[in-house]
């Protein structure tokens, strides 16, 4: 150092004659602050240079978590560090994926990255002036953590490939952030009166075991607590929106925190429409069939209506053995009972028209030996006028006979000059009864069906969100 500040001077200046010459004392004075500020730098950055990062962080583990240090089994303090207040523990998830909604056994799989953040200033550590953001762990038993379970939960695992998907993340002021991702199988009581038709709405509840609210606290994190993953596809359902809420509990033992998901979802009704409703329609078509064919092809319109019936019975089968026995009514089951109704009410018409077919021919072989009765007794009738020699007799036969006449052509002209109604004067174009039925039912089963979807889609569609609930 003496020898640059000489060079500095030059080799003809000595360094105890400086202050005799005024003019020269600002131009060594600079020189040495500057040569100074660089050594400090190129020091600086020398101490730097050896400076492990990595041996640091497990110097500051090793301090803040070593033995004697911090016990993991003691609770955090509270607000401020009051022991007798509770630790308020944040929560905030991302769902990643809805795998199944079973209606069947009334429960939904979901896979979730669950997060939980709190306050734990024994953990507080130097940070290296900024230089240590935070320190991770991948071991839950080195701190304190919630004791915090899903309370509708059925089935649930970790994930540990390729390594377990947890860390812990220990910041400078004591925040502990917990993060895990885990797939859980989770109860969803369901209303199936409107199925399929209908909206469910599924639960996440997530609370304390063993603290009570005195001790520990669940609060949803603020600033949208629930993330969802985007394009989010299940295969029967549409998840409409999701709500947040508390629900704490009461017991024998105290109170508990509790923190619930509630998710809305709406049933896709295009794959019923396609699997079910549309084909249970063209069943109750087919049937009516039977009513266009001729009342004396009776094996046709037996197995016509015998194969529709079995259909239907079969379809409504496979609907039920898909849902679980519940005590109400659903509308499916009012759409499958009305159309199988309808089916059986068809085969039910040929059977009536069987019947009056026969009735028919029974009647008309009455009329025609009736006939044959009257020419016979009319023939007789006429052979004995002809065999007697009574000339007033025979003469006054036939104006008994004529008078007769006159007054049943009185009777028909009187009963023909009713007016008919055009019911009447549509259905006398088909004499016999069975031709009747069968017209009326063309008519009939349509338009009876046609009022019931009427009143089926207006009943089920168009029903209030609260009266669904």
């Amino acid at each position: 150092m003496p020898f640059i500040i000489w060079s500095l001077y030059g080799p003809n200046e000595e360094l105890g004659a400086y202050p005799k010459r005024r003019m020269d004392i600002r131009r060594p004075t600079c020189a040495l602050a500057v040569l100074l500020v660089f050594c400090l730098t190129e020091l600086a950055q020398c101490m730097n240079a050896k400076i492990n990062f990595r041996e640091k962080e497990k110097q500051i583990l090793d301090q803040i978590l070593g033995p004697g240090r911090y016990d993991a089994r003691i609770r955090p303090s509270g607000i401020n560090g009051t022991g007798d207040a509770p630790t308020l523990v944040r929560v905030n998830m991302f769902l990643r994926s809805i795998s199944k909604i079973d209606d069947y056994k009334m429960e939904y799989s979901v896979q979730l990255t669950f997060r939980e953040q709190w306050l734990d200033e024994r953990l507080k550590f130097n940070n290296l002036g900024g230089r240590l953001k935070y320190l991770t762990l991948t071991e839950a038993n080195r701190v304190w953590m919630p004791d915090l379970f899903f309370s509708n939960e059925k089935e649930g695992h970790f994930h540990n490939i390729i390594m377990p998907n947890v860390y812990i993340r220990i910041f400078p002021n004591g925040n502990v952030l917990y993060s895990i991702r885990i797939s859980l199988t989770l109860s969803c009581p369901m209303n199936l009166k409107l199925y399929p038709l209908d909206k469910q709405t599924c639960s996440l509840r997530m609370a304390s075991y063993g603290w009570t609210t005195d001790d520990l606290v669940f609060l949803w994190k603020e600033g949208d607590p629930v993330q969802v993953v985007k394009n989010l596809h299940l295969p029967r359902f549409t998840l409409e929106k999701f709500l947040t809420d508390y629900c704490n509990s009461k017991t024998n033992t105290g109170e508990y925190s509790c923190l619930k998901v509630d998710l809305l979802f709406k049933r896709e009704f295009s794959y019923y429409l396609i699997q079910i409703y549309i084909p249970c329609c063209m069943l109750v078509i087919v049937s009516w069939v039977s009513f266009w064919l001729d009342q004396g092809a009776v094996p046709a319109r037996v197995s016509l209506g015998v194969t529709t019936l079995l259909t239907m019975a079969t379809q409504s089968s496979g609907i039920n053995a898909s849902l679980p026995p519940v005590s109400y009514t659903k509308a499916i089951d009012v759409w499958t009972g009305v159309c199988l109704t309808f089916v059986f009410g068809a085969l039910l018409e040929f059977a009536l028209v069987n019947y009056a077919s026969r009735s028919d021919m029974h009647r008309e072989n009455l009329k025609k030996t009736r006939r044959e009765m009257e020419a016979a007794a009319s023939m007789d009738a006429s052979s004995d006028l002809l065999d007697t020699d009574s000339n007033a007799t025979f003469a006054m036969k036939p104006l008994m006979r004529a008078g007769v006449d006159s007054k049943m052509r009185q009777c028909e002209i009187h009963i023909t000059s009713k007016p008919k109604n055009c019911c009447r004067l549509w259905m006398s174009k088909f004499p016999t009864r069975s031709k009747r039925i069968d017209v009326i039912s063309r008519i009939t089963f349509p338009l009876v069906f046609a009022l019931f979807n009427l009143a089926y889609w207006s009943t089920y569609l168009f029903r209030d969100e609260d009266e669904e609930k």
